[in-house]
């Protein structure tokens, strides 16, 4: 690492550029356009030093982090921390794409002129990283350096935080390997993040794109595939490679070039009897159980049976291959994955994955400070017994509290989107297949995500892969704790809200251009619900394990319907043809072993004609919010709508 203290002294202005370039330039940066960007941002942003970071630095930050009060060694190999207060989550309102084509503005993703955003974000970052250091983060977003895809993983992040760098080595390819990728090219994503003053920050009450006194600015400059970050630490802002890069803007890079990404899981599920492996893509919202899924496990009276293979929990880049057949490949190397919820039942892979020794990094979740045990809502049956001790995710003790809010879901110990951050390769059922350059063929695509109504049930398969684009770009969820924001129900297409960098309609198209080129290769669609509650609030499902039992369904049906072979389906009770999909009955599933009641499973695979009937005004409203929709989904809405109100 190079500091200012090691050049002479710095006197402000041009002397400021002029030294920091030469402090730039005695780093191991060995491509020159990345050198020049470096010392440009390094002496905007007013830092102290630069240091370039490789995988290799992660035992020496860690130590560096502990030192500095940033991170808690927990003594075991795993590590605490925590955010700010008021910095625990995505802000979408906060969240824009700039450029300086109008026609880029969709109906979701806070277009705005990039002529006009970059000035802005530039004026709060100036000088806004004095005294700190600049880690520069050459990474590669891929699943294999000889992906078809690599090229656009490629990039640099500039930050100002070493919780930011540590988090980075976990969760993408950092280092040598992005240096090789990109040789002496100047095609690569650049992206500056400055954490700013959380504790004056500016931050609206209730936020809005044009909120003057908001100072975040989370901004994707996609036609410049450059990305700006202000105002915050938490990992879905700060982490470029993830969700600004990984996500949005390989999206508009993907929509430019003829493939597609998508906000998804990859997941294979082996018959253990014939060895076949089959892929699934699975679409929900953040904080709606795909990490849980694609991390499954059997339930134990299908062990000997199945066995699933873990590929990727948040991100898919889909492209046809030469077979016609659409792979998908998860460009990330680590998980970051919501922390409450998960435990030896619902995740056992994920608890085995942050044991001692992994190098794990917890944050936002509860401490105790005697012993550094942690503790999350839902990660053991009940709350600790002894409440001595231990610390809420804010260092606040437990037994300070009121009696009654000391063991109260009401008064959480950790934060509600407290996260764990751990490599791929420690999850216990990775697929062999993670790092296949090719990626996966895909078999199935499953949507989904938090529906308490009865209306959606368990599994239901959209007749053909076109109006199973139209299910998703329909499909209305409950939201999470991913989001800073009230719990509400909202359409959330493709589980892509809050992700888009062009057009939804656009994005639409894209998936029906996939499709398309697959031919007779697509896959089957299908969309899935495991939240339906009864009558007195409980849920109806198990869930977890369980949920395999409705895709082992999912992968043994053909992916477009014949009328012949459904009618004789329908005839011999397998299925229910509705027009909202085909629904499985009870006989259909695989239930041995499963410990719900014959009534429960009926109504859980049962189409109620009037709760979808209250789907049409949502359906038509939210659709007209668009200028223009792809034909395929106006002809696969029009079915949808003159099925549910024709019964």
């Amino acid at each position: 690492m190079l500091t200012a203290d090691s050049l002479p002294e710095m006197r402000g202005g041009a002397d400021v550029a002029a030294h920091t370039s030469n402090l730039v330039e005695k780093l191991a940066i060995p491509n020159e356009t990345v050198k020049a960007w470096v010392a440009e941002r390094a002496a905007w942003t007013g830092v102290a030093a630069v240091e370039v970071i490789d995988a290799a630095d992660d035992d020496r930050l860690l130590r560096e982090a502990i030192a500095a009060g940033e991170l808690i060694d927990l003594g075991n190999g795993t590590y605490y921390a925590h955010s700010h207060p008021k910095d625990t989550a995505r802000t979408e309102e906060r969240t824009f794409v700039g450029t300086d084509d109008p026609n880029d503005a969709g109906r979701f993703n806070n277009w705005r002129p990039a002529s006009e955003l970059r000035p802005e974000v530039d004026a709060l970052m100036k000088d806004a990283s004095s005294g700190k250091t600049m880690y520069v983060i050459p990474y590669l977003m891929a699943n294999a350096p000889g992906s078809p895809l690599a090229k656009w993983g490629i990039g640099v992040e500039l930050t100002d935080s070493r919780y930011v760098a540590l988090s980075m080595i976990r969760m993408a390819r950092v280092g040598q390997v992005a240096w090789d990728a990109l040789g002496d090219g100047t095609d690569f994503v650049r992206g500056v993040h400055v954490t700013g003053d959380l504790d004056n920050l500016k931050r609206a009450a209730s936020p809005t794109p044009t909120s003057p006194d908001d100072h975040r600015y989370f901004v994707t400059l996609t036609r410049d595939r450059e990305i700006l970050h202000h105002g915050s630490a938490y990992g879905g802002n700060a982490l470029l490679a993830k969700i600004a890069h990984g996500l949005r803007l390989a999206s508009f890079d993907a929509h430019q070039n003829g493939w597609l990404v998508d906000q998804m899981g990859l997941m294979g599920i082996e018959n253990l009897k014939t060895g076949e492996t089959k892929y699934l893509i699975v679409g929900f919202p953040s904080a709606s159980g795909k990490t849980n899924l694609v991390m499954t496990e059997p339930p134990d009276a299908l062990r000997d049976q199945y066995k699933v293979h873990f590929l990727g929990d948040d991100i898919v880049w889909m492209y046809v291959g030469d077979d016609n057949r659409i792979y998908g490949m998860n460009p990330e190397y680590g998980v970051f994955g919501v922390a409450p919820g998960t435990n030896a039942e619902t995740n056992p892979a994920a608890m085995e994955a942050m044991q001692a020794g992994s190098g794990t990094i917890f944050t936002n979740v509860a401490r105790h400070e005697e012993t550094n045990e942690i503790w999350w809502e839902e990660m053991t049956p009940g709350y600790p017994e002894d409440v001595s001790g231990w610390l809420d995710w804010q260092g606040k003790r437990i037994s300070d509290r009121p009696a009654g809010e000391q063991k109260s879901k009401a008064h959480p110990w950790a934060q509600r989107n407290s996260r764990f951050t751990s490599p791929l390769t420690l999850i216990p059922n990775i697929s062999p297949e993670w790092d296949n350059a090719k990626g996966v063929p895909i078999s199935g695509v499953i949507f989904g995500g938090r529906v308490s109504s009865p209306r959606e049930p368990l599994i239901r398969q959209l007749p053909d892969p076109q109006t199973g684009v139209y299910d998703g770009a329909v499909m209305g969820v409950e939201t999470t704790a991913a989001i800073d924001a009230p719990v509400v129900f909202r359409a959330d297409p493709m589980a892509m809200m809050g992700f888009y960098s062009y057009p939804e309609q656009d994005f639409f198209q894209d998936w029906l251009s996939l499709v398309d080129r697959a031919g007779d290769e697509a896959p089957g669609f299908f969309h899935v619900n495991w939240f339906a509650k009864d009558e007195d609030g409980r849920f109806m499902w198990p869930g977890f394990g369980e949920n395999l039992r409705a895709l082992i369904w999912a992968i043994e049906q053909p992916a477009r319907r014949q009328a012949e072979e459904l009618a004789k389906a329908e005839t011999d009770g397998l299925v229910n043809v509705t027009p909202a999909g085909i629904i499985p009955t009870p006989k259909a599933l695989n239930t041995e072993g499963l410990s719900i009641s014959e009534e429960t499973l009926a109504k859980l695979l049962t189409y109620d004609p009037k709760l979808w009937e209250t789907e049409v005004p949502r359906r038509n409203e939210y659709l007209a919010q668009f200028p223009s929709l792809p034909k395929a989904l106006e002809d696969a809405h029009a079915r949808f709508v003159d099925g549910v109100t024709s019964l």
